[in-house]
């Protein structure tokens, strides 16, 4: 029970196969490891295996690929740096602001910026002494040696809404691994609330799952989450992708019993709360009609199967450590810590997308 007012009980079991069930004859959700192994009712698809390339500290870095995107860490300021590509089609030569984005860190800034394939990029941090650590990955997702993935041969659904499994959008299952084990274990809450986000990355955006594997690493190895840190993404012509890997049961951000495995998207406030983002940057250019009604549906069936009230005011309790926070049952990034995310233009949505998620 979550207190506030407008509260409402949203801690209700989830039955699995109900939730996996398609609507009008639609098939359940597959279950699929993703990995090279044949598994019943999958077939081998391939997908090009991300190639990285680490450096430490700002002088120019080269990369023996093309690269996709840089994913940038360091300490201090979280404002003020920057990256020059020597090449490639983002604006070689110019010094590039790295905002922050939806990622946020503790002590220090990242991003995750579009490279445009680049081989070369030199970085700077923000003024003052305090400004230390430079971290980066050069990321290719498009050019490696092809992974075969066993993908589900019937679509997967979440009653009725068509997803994109985990192995079906590429995700090597090995970056969820470091030194021989899991990063970042399981942990499963009950559900409460749903936050939205935007990814901060290219609109209009030609190859959208290379980007999802993109942000893939570089939440799992630049940011040492281990995972996505996302539960769905949503890219501009409305395809629904599974993020955070959650166990092999075939329901997509819960597990068998219904719970919500914790993901990374709004530290502090992660258990309980499921994110979906939006592929692209919705600061100024708001979000595709596709990808504002595939929002709407999979909130909406989010919603009817777990109890939630779409636009209910509720008070959030970390299961975790107890800390709470009012916010409305569908809220934006920005609700929770200080972020632009998920952008202005989805943020002024917000409201429609609540009544609409309440619409019969």
């Amino acid at each position: 029970m979550i207190g506030a007012a407008g509260a409402v009980a949203v801690g209700g079991a989830l039955t699995p196969v109900v939730f996996a069930a398609g609507s009008g004859g639609d098939s359940g959700a597959s279950v699929t490891t993703g990995d090279a192994s044949g598994t019943a009712g999958t077939e081998p698809q391939k997908f090009p295996a991300t190639r990285t390339e680490a450096a430490t500290g700002t002088a120019e870095t080269s990369a023996a690929f093309a690269i996709s995107y840089v994913g940038v860490r360091w300490s201090g300021a979280a404002d003020g740096a920057g990256i020059r590509f020597a090449d490639g089609d983002s604006a070689p030569g110019k010094w590039q602001e790295l905002s922050g984005g939806c990622a946020t860190v503790e002590g220090g800034g990242t991003a995750l910026v579009a490279a445009g394939d680049a081989t070369a990029y030199e970085l700077k941090l923000p003024d003052g002494a305090s400004a230390s650590g430079a971290r980066s990955l050069a990321i290719d997702t498009t050019g490696g040696a092809a992974k075969t993935f066993h993908v589900p041969t019937e679509p997967t659904r979440v009653r009725g809404v068509r997803y994109l499994s985990r192995p079906a959008w590429g995700a090597d299952e090995s970056k969820r691994y470091k030194d021989g084990k899991v990063n970042s274990p399981e942990a499963y809450y009950p559900f409460q609330t749903v936050t939205v986000h935007h990814t901060d990355t290219l609109n209009a955006d030609p190859d959208p799952a290379s980007t999802v594997r993109g942000i893939y690493e570089y939440h799992a190895v630049t940011l040492d989450w281990g995972d996505i840190g996302y539960h769905f993404l949503i890219d501009e012509a409305g395809v629904v992708y599974e993020g955070r890997y959650s166990g092999d049961d075939p329901v997509p951000a819960f597990d068998a019993d219904g719970k919500l495995v914790t993901a990374f998207h709004t530290g502090g406030f992660n258990s309980g709360n499921l994110g979906i983002a939006l592929l692209g940057n919705l600061v100024a250019q708001p979000p595709t009609d596709a990808a504002k009604a595939s929002l709407i549906r999979l909130i909406k069936v989010i919603a009817r199967f777990k109890g939630l009230d779409p636009q209910a005011k509720l008070t959030y309790v970390n299961p975790v450590n107890g800390v709470t926070r009012d916010v409305n049952a569908i809220s934006g990034h920005r609700d929770w810590l200080a972020t632009d995310c998920p952008g202005q233009t989805m943020y002024d949505l917000l409201g429609e997308v609540r009544t609409a998620v309440a619409a019969k």
